[in-house]
């Protein structure tokens, strides 16, 4: 136990110590990791150990899909898909109060569910929309709050990176599986946010004075189908069968790919750009992926996970006040890591917890990532706040206090996803994939 105890403190004392003088997260964890083995193992064992661990967590199969992925979202988030996207928003938001926010909520949700990235879709519908709503006399804060709340639903409504990551280190968890439970999750925590701007827009006059006629709606929806069916392409695919998750990666690539070369929005000669920022992308995930897995043997190898999952347990064994606790920590880890060393780091101290209290590892999956996402919005770290932010010429300051009914919204979204399993779990059940 002692043993254990001076690996656990030193591997978490070197991470805070790194992160503080301004160590990247990866290399972090890295160095922490390895250093901690040489507590276990000797020196020439522990090193060789952490470089054969770093190469056998970045090769599976699984995330081929990320690559992928990332190169479809910058390839759409380059390739006019989004003004498309806006005005099939724009005709579903009518003439609401706020429906220009709520446009942006609507095409935030669309735009994240094809590219899988919340920071992509606060930068393109968000510059989109922004000037437009200036224009209109909207607040710039309550339009910023609206841009930032809701990108993160693309985190949740598949493709999802974080999911395919999830899937990864919890081993025998289906990515399709995954993928459908995270719409109901997406669709709640943005219907939540469109709720609230509507609201908000309503006691501040913002009211819609341009009407399309219906030839017009119907012109404009259907200019958004082409870019609305990737998504039924590729989660219909992988649920019936036809190509898996990674396969379906590679269409989303060539699709979004003939779409833009369709709409003469991108060039060839923007691609050596588009696919040396997919590379860069995809280097920082793989790598993080990679060091991780030097903290995840440790721990298997030391039992700290198990040593943990009895400490949680002797305190109470209420399955609703564990996974209570567990978003509270996870919401606390999120405002300070990303998402991605944050599954790598937790999921397996926390996954065999939940498990042996009977939680299903897909619904799961979907509380850690939507934990998570709520991170992205949040200082210190929040990526997607600062994107939405800079994108639409706010300070975060000035947009904190139009942010905070969002929290509230999102969170009492959290908590039903939490504790109604169903929620997540009832599209993979009707699909015969639980």
């Amino acid at each position: 136990m002692g043993q254990i105890t001076q690996i656990a403190l030193t591997m978490l004392g070197l991470i805070v110590l790194f992160l503080a003088i301004g160590v990247p997260i990866a290399v972090s964890i890295g160095f922490s990791s390895a250093i901690s083995m040489l507590i276990i193992t000797p020196a020439d064992i522990a090193f060789a150990t952490s470089a054969q661990r770093v190469f056998a967590g970045s090769n599976s199969f699984s995330l081929i899909a990320i690559p992928f992925f990332v190169l479809a979202g910058n390839i759409m988030n380059n390739g006019g898909i989004a003004i498309r996207l806006v005005n099939a928003a724009k005709v579903l938001a009518g003439k609401r109060p706020g429906a220009l926010a709520i446009t942006n909520i609507i095409a935030n949700m669309f735009f994240g569910a094809i590219s899988g990235s919340a920071a992509a879709a606060a930068a393109a519908i968000g510059g989109t929309m922004g000037p437009i709503q200036k224009e209109e006399g909207y607040d710039p804060n309550y339009s910023v709050a609206a841009n930032v709340a809701s990108a993160p639903t693309g985190t949740l409504i598949p493709p999802s990176n974080t999911m395919i990551v999830f899937s990864t280190v919890a081993g025998s968890v289906s990515i399709a599986a995954l993928f459908l439970a995270g719409y109901i999750p997406g669709l709640i925590w943005g219907l939540g946010c469109i709720i609230l701007a509507s609201r908000e827009a309503k006691k501040r006059g913002y009211v819609n004075e341009v009407t399309l006629t219906g030839k017009e709606k119907l012109k404009v929806l259907w200019q958004a189908v082409p870019s609305l069916l990737l998504i039924v392409i590729i989660v219909g695919g992988i649920m019936k069968g036809v190509f898996t998750a990674t396969e379906a990666s590679a269409i989303s690539v060539v699709y979004s790919l003939i779409l833009s070369f369709l709409y003469k929005s991108i060039k060839v000669s923007d691609l050596p750009r588009i696919i040396l920022q997919s590379a860069v992308t995809t280097g920082i995930i793989t790598f993080m992926i990679g060091v991780s897995s030097i903290m995840s043997w440790a721990m298997a190898f030391t039992e700290i996970p198990d040593m943990i999952a009895n400490a949680v347990l002797g305190l109470t064994s209420n399955k609703y006040l564990i996974l209570l606790l567990m978003n509270i920590i996870l919401l606390i880890v999120g405002t300070f890591m990303d998402a991605t060393p944050a599954i790598l780091i937790f999921t397996p101290i926390l996954l065999p917890i939940v498990t042996s209290l009977g939680v299903n590892p897909v619904h799961f999956g979907i509380i850690i990532c939507m934990n998570l996402a709520v991170g992205i919005i949040t200082p210190p770290v929040g990526t997607v706040l600062f994107t939405g932010c800079k994108v639409g010429g706010v300070t975060i300051e000035s947009v904190i206090k139009d942010m905070i009914p969002y929290f509230v919204v999102i969170v009492i979204s959290l908590l039903l996803v939490t504790f109604i399993p169903q929620i997540s779990l009832f599209l993979p059940t009707i699909s015969g994939l639980l």
